[in-house]
Protein backbone atom coordinates (compact mmCIF):
# COMPACT_ATOMS: atom_id res chain seq x y z
CA UNK A 1 0.00 0.00 0.00
CA UNK A 2 1.31 3.47 -0.96
CA UNK A 3 2.48 5.56 1.95
CA UNK A 4 0.49 8.34 1.49
CA UNK A 5 -2.54 6.46 1.40
CA UNK A 6 -1.26 5.25 5.01
CA UNK A 7 -0.91 8.44 6.50
CA UNK A 8 -4.31 9.65 5.21
CA UNK A 9 -5.94 6.31 6.35
CA UNK A 10 -4.72 6.57 10.20
CA UNK A 11 -4.45 10.64 10.26
CA UNK A 12 -8.75 10.63 9.40
CA UNK A 13 -9.09 7.79 11.78
CA UNK A 14 -6.82 9.64 14.88
CA UNK A 15 -9.10 13.18 13.55
CA UNK A 16 -12.57 10.83 13.56
CA UNK A 17 -11.55 9.43 17.35
CA UNK A 18 -10.79 12.45 18.52
CA UNK A 19 -14.02 13.51 17.50
CA UNK A 20 -15.63 10.81 18.73
CA UNK A 21 -14.18 11.11 22.50
CA UNK A 22 -14.88 14.51 22.96
CA UNK A 23 -18.41 14.03 22.16
CA UNK A 24 -18.57 11.18 24.71
CA UNK A 25 -17.25 13.85 27.25
CA UNK A 26 -19.45 16.72 26.69
CA UNK A 27 -22.33 13.81 26.57
CA UNK A 28 -21.08 13.01 30.34
CA UNK A 29 -20.73 16.31 31.26
CA UNK A 30 -24.22 16.96 30.79
CA UNK A 31 -23.41 20.72 30.83
CA UNK A 32 -22.32 23.98 29.67
CA UNK A 33 -18.92 23.47 29.79
CA UNK A 34 -17.05 23.38 26.90
CA UNK A 35 -13.72 22.44 25.24
CA UNK A 36 -11.01 25.16 24.76
CA UNK A 37 -9.92 24.24 21.33
CA UNK A 38 -6.74 25.34 19.92
CA UNK A 39 -4.87 24.81 16.63
CA UNK A 40 -0.93 24.67 16.03
CA UNK A 41 1.58 24.75 13.64
CA UNK A 42 4.57 23.07 14.05
CA UNK A 43 6.54 25.65 12.57
CA UNK A 44 5.06 29.03 11.96
CA UNK A 45 7.64 29.57 8.68
CA UNK A 46 7.59 26.33 6.81
CA UNK A 47 4.81 23.70 6.72
CA UNK A 48 5.53 21.04 9.16
CA UNK A 49 2.19 20.29 9.86
CA UNK A 50 0.70 20.92 13.69
CA UNK A 51 -2.48 19.94 15.44
CA UNK A 52 -5.21 20.78 17.95
CA UNK A 53 -5.41 19.93 21.45
CA UNK A 54 -8.57 20.67 23.18
CA UNK A 55 -9.18 21.13 26.73
CA UNK A 56 -11.97 20.91 29.14
CA UNK A 57 -11.64 21.91 32.79
CA UNK A 58 -13.49 22.44 35.78
CA UNK A 59 -16.48 20.22 34.61
CA UNK A 60 -18.78 18.04 36.66
CA UNK A 61 -17.37 15.02 36.08
CA UNK A 62 -13.54 15.99 34.29
CA UNK A 63 -11.21 18.39 36.94
CA UNK A 64 -9.37 18.50 33.56
CA UNK A 65 -9.50 16.56 30.58
CA UNK A 66 -7.27 17.24 27.30
CA UNK A 67 -7.60 15.30 23.82
CA UNK A 68 -4.97 16.22 21.41
CA UNK A 69 -4.63 15.21 17.76
CA UNK A 70 -1.46 16.04 15.82
CA UNK A 71 0.19 15.37 12.45
CA UNK A 72 3.54 16.63 11.79
CA UNK A 73 6.52 16.00 9.69
CA UNK A 74 10.21 17.67 9.28
CA UNK A 75 13.93 16.35 9.84
CA UNK A 76 14.44 15.01 13.00
CA UNK A 77 17.80 17.63 14.56
CA UNK A 78 21.37 16.11 14.21
CA UNK A 79 21.76 15.05 17.86
CA UNK A 80 18.49 13.06 18.05
CA UNK A 81 18.76 11.20 14.94
CA UNK A 82 20.73 7.67 16.48
CA UNK A 83 17.94 7.59 19.14
CA UNK A 84 14.70 7.56 16.51
CA UNK A 85 14.04 4.04 14.51
CA UNK A 86 15.17 4.42 11.04
CA UNK A 87 16.19 8.10 11.51
CA UNK A 88 19.88 7.72 11.18
CA UNK A 89 19.68 6.60 7.71
CA UNK A 90 17.63 9.23 6.51
CA UNK A 91 16.79 12.58 9.01
CA UNK A 92 12.87 12.85 7.87
CA UNK A 93 9.87 11.77 9.60
CA UNK A 94 6.29 12.19 9.84
CA UNK A 95 4.41 11.52 12.51
CA UNK A 96 -0.01 11.11 13.44
CA UNK A 97 -1.31 10.34 17.12
CA UNK A 98 -4.16 11.15 19.37
CA UNK A 99 -3.57 11.41 23.00
CA UNK A 100 -6.01 11.44 25.96
CA UNK A 101 -5.29 12.31 29.74
CA UNK A 102 -8.53 12.42 31.60
CA UNK A 103 -8.24 13.77 35.61
CA UNK A 104 -11.55 12.83 37.13
CA UNK A 105 -13.50 15.06 39.70
CA UNK A 106 -14.58 12.13 41.83
CA UNK A 107 -11.30 10.58 43.44
CA UNK A 108 -12.76 7.41 42.97
CA UNK A 109 -12.78 7.07 39.40
CA UNK A 110 -9.41 6.14 37.95
CA UNK A 111 -7.65 9.42 35.96
CA UNK A 112 -7.07 7.39 32.59
CA UNK A 113 -4.58 7.85 29.66
CA UNK A 114 -4.80 6.81 26.21
CA UNK A 115 -2.39 7.17 23.00
CA UNK A 116 -2.21 5.57 19.49
CA UNK A 117 0.32 7.11 16.97
CA UNK A 118 2.37 6.28 14.16
CA UNK A 119 5.87 7.06 12.69
CA UNK A 120 7.54 7.29 9.70
CA UNK A 121 10.88 7.49 8.67
CA UNK A 122 12.85 4.96 6.78
CA UNK A 123 11.07 2.54 8.55
CA UNK A 124 7.36 2.55 9.20
CA UNK A 125 5.36 1.64 12.59
CA UNK A 126 2.29 2.28 15.26
CA UNK A 127 2.60 2.73 18.54
CA UNK A 128 0.71 3.73 21.73
CA UNK A 129 -2.25 2.36 24.55
CA UNK A 130 -3.83 3.11 27.67
CA UNK A 131 -3.40 2.43 31.13
CA UNK A 132 -5.77 3.55 34.36
CA UNK A 133 -4.46 5.09 37.53
CA UNK A 134 -6.70 5.22 40.60
CA UNK A 135 -6.00 6.75 43.74
CA UNK A 136 -8.29 4.35 46.06
CA UNK A 137 -8.20 0.65 44.85
CA UNK A 138 -11.17 -1.34 43.63
CA UNK A 139 -10.12 -4.72 42.88
CA UNK A 140 -13.40 -5.69 40.54
CA UNK A 141 -12.70 -2.36 38.39
CA UNK A 142 -9.24 -3.81 37.64
CA UNK A 143 -10.11 -7.26 37.21
CA UNK A 144 -13.00 -6.02 34.53
CA UNK A 145 -10.60 -3.50 32.76
CA UNK A 146 -8.02 -6.01 32.23
CA UNK A 147 -10.27 -8.79 31.09
CA UNK A 148 -12.04 -6.15 28.87
CA UNK A 149 -8.11 -5.41 27.44
CA UNK A 150 -7.07 -9.14 27.08
CA UNK A 151 -10.85 -10.38 24.94
CA UNK A 152 -9.93 -7.19 22.81
CA UNK A 153 -6.10 -8.35 22.15
CA UNK A 154 -6.84 -11.93 21.73
CA UNK A 155 -9.42 -11.37 18.82
CA UNK A 156 -5.76 -10.13 16.96
CA UNK A 157 -3.10 -12.84 18.44
CA UNK A 158 -3.84 -14.69 21.96
CA UNK A 159 0.05 -13.43 22.92
CA UNK A 160 -0.89 -9.67 22.60
CA UNK A 161 -2.29 -9.34 26.15
CA UNK A 162 0.65 -11.06 28.37
CA UNK A 163 3.17 -9.46 25.62
CA UNK A 164 1.59 -6.04 25.75
CA UNK A 165 0.19 -5.83 29.61
CA UNK A 166 4.07 -6.99 30.71
CA UNK A 167 5.25 -3.44 28.51
CA UNK A 168 3.18 -1.59 30.32
CA UNK A 169 3.55 -2.89 33.80
CA UNK A 170 7.10 -2.26 32.63
CA UNK A 171 6.79 1.34 30.81
CA UNK A 172 4.59 3.10 34.01
CA UNK A 173 6.91 2.52 36.53
CA UNK A 174 8.39 5.14 39.01
CA UNK A 175 12.06 3.57 39.38
CA UNK A 176 12.71 6.54 42.35
CA UNK A 177 9.92 5.31 43.83
CA UNK A 178 9.71 1.71 43.37
CA UNK A 179 6.53 1.61 42.56
CA UNK A 180 3.76 1.50 39.80
CA UNK A 181 1.97 4.67 38.74
CA UNK A 182 -1.72 2.71 37.98
CA UNK A 183 -2.98 -0.48 37.89
CA UNK A 184 -1.71 -0.98 34.24
CA UNK A 185 -3.24 -1.45 31.09
CA UNK A 186 -1.25 -2.43 27.52
CA UNK A 187 1.26 -0.71 26.26
CA UNK A 188 3.39 -1.51 22.84
CA UNK A 189 5.61 0.35 20.33
CA UNK A 190 7.23 -0.29 17.05
CA UNK A 191 4.54 -2.65 15.83
CA UNK A 192 5.04 -2.97 12.12
CA UNK A 193 4.33 -6.65 11.09
CA UNK A 194 1.23 -5.90 8.66
CA UNK A 195 -0.63 -2.43 7.92
CA UNK A 196 -3.58 -3.54 7.54
CA UNK A 197 -3.92 -6.27 10.78
CA UNK A 198 -1.72 -3.45 12.97
CA UNK A 199 -3.78 -0.44 12.06
CA UNK A 200 -7.17 -2.27 12.75
CA UNK A 201 -5.60 -3.38 15.92
CA UNK A 202 -4.91 0.22 16.57
CA UNK A 203 -8.56 1.11 16.15
CA UNK A 204 -9.92 -1.43 18.62
CA UNK A 205 -7.55 -0.17 20.97
CA UNK A 206 -9.03 3.45 20.29
CA UNK A 207 -12.48 1.83 20.68
CA UNK A 208 -12.15 -0.37 23.50
CA UNK A 209 -10.82 2.82 25.36
CA UNK A 210 -13.66 4.83 24.09
CA UNK A 211 -16.26 1.98 26.02
CA UNK A 212 -14.18 1.60 29.07
CA UNK A 213 -14.12 5.00 29.79
CA UNK A 214 -17.77 5.53 28.98
CA UNK A 215 -18.55 1.94 31.54
CA UNK A 216 -16.51 3.36 34.16
CA UNK A 217 -17.43 6.95 34.77
CA UNK A 218 -21.12 6.01 34.54
CA UNK A 219 -21.03 3.34 37.16
CA UNK A 220 -19.05 5.92 39.75
CA UNK A 221 -19.77 9.55 39.07
CA UNK A 222 -22.71 9.58 41.13
CA UNK A 223 -20.48 7.72 44.04
CA UNK A 224 -20.20 9.62 47.25
CA UNK A 225 -16.06 10.78 48.49
CA UNK A 226 -14.26 12.38 51.56
CA UNK A 227 -12.18 14.59 52.08
CA UNK A 228 -9.41 12.36 52.49
CA UNK A 229 -10.51 10.16 49.33
CA UNK A 230 -9.39 13.38 47.57
CA UNK A 231 -6.48 14.53 49.22
CA UNK A 232 -5.07 10.65 48.39
CA UNK A 233 -6.24 11.81 44.65
CA UNK A 234 -4.44 14.92 44.85
CA UNK A 235 -0.89 12.88 46.36
CA UNK A 236 -1.55 10.62 43.03
CA UNK A 237 -1.68 12.53 41.29
CA UNK A 238 1.90 14.33 42.33
CA UNK A 239 3.10 10.91 41.19
CA UNK A 240 1.86 10.95 38.19
CA UNK A 241 3.77 14.42 37.06
CA UNK A 242 6.95 12.48 37.97
CA UNK A 243 6.52 10.12 35.61
CA UNK A 244 4.98 12.21 32.60
CA UNK A 245 8.12 14.79 33.01
CA UNK A 246 10.65 11.82 33.99
CA UNK A 247 10.16 8.80 31.83
CA UNK A 248 7.17 9.87 29.69
CA UNK A 249 8.40 9.13 25.84
CA UNK A 250 5.44 10.97 23.94
CA UNK A 251 6.39 13.93 25.84
CA UNK A 252 10.28 13.97 25.16
CA UNK A 253 9.01 12.97 21.63
CA UNK A 254 6.33 15.70 20.84
CA UNK A 255 9.23 18.27 22.47
CA UNK A 256 12.22 17.37 20.69
CA UNK A 257 10.15 17.69 17.51
CA UNK A 258 8.88 20.65 17.76
CA UNK A 259 5.74 20.44 18.81
CA UNK A 260 2.82 22.40 21.04
CA UNK A 261 4.21 22.65 24.28
CA UNK A 262 0.81 23.17 26.20
CA UNK A 263 -0.70 20.40 24.23
CA UNK A 264 2.28 18.31 25.31
CA UNK A 265 1.79 19.08 29.12
CA UNK A 266 -1.79 18.95 28.66
CA UNK A 267 -1.90 15.73 30.52
CA UNK A 268 -0.63 17.23 33.65
CA UNK A 269 -3.44 17.55 36.42
CA UNK A 270 -4.51 21.12 37.77
CA UNK A 271 -3.80 20.04 40.84
CA UNK A 272 -1.22 17.82 42.53
CA UNK A 273 -0.09 17.73 46.42
CA UNK A 274 3.49 16.13 47.56
CA UNK A 275 3.61 14.71 51.15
Amino acid sequence: MDLNIKKDLVSNWFKLLQNAICNDIISLENSRVKFTTTAWKKNQIKDEGGGEYRILKNGIVFDKVGVNFSEVYGKFPKKFQDNIYGASEDPRFWASGISVVMHMKNPLIPAMHFNTRFISTTKEWFGGGMDVTPSKKDDLEKKYIHETLKKMCDQHDKNYYRKYKKWCDEYFYLSHRKEARGIGGIFFDYKKNNFEKDFKFIRDVGITFQYLFNKIIRNKRKRKWTINDKEKQFIKRGRYTEFNLLYDRGTKFGLQTGGNVEGILMSLPPLAKWM
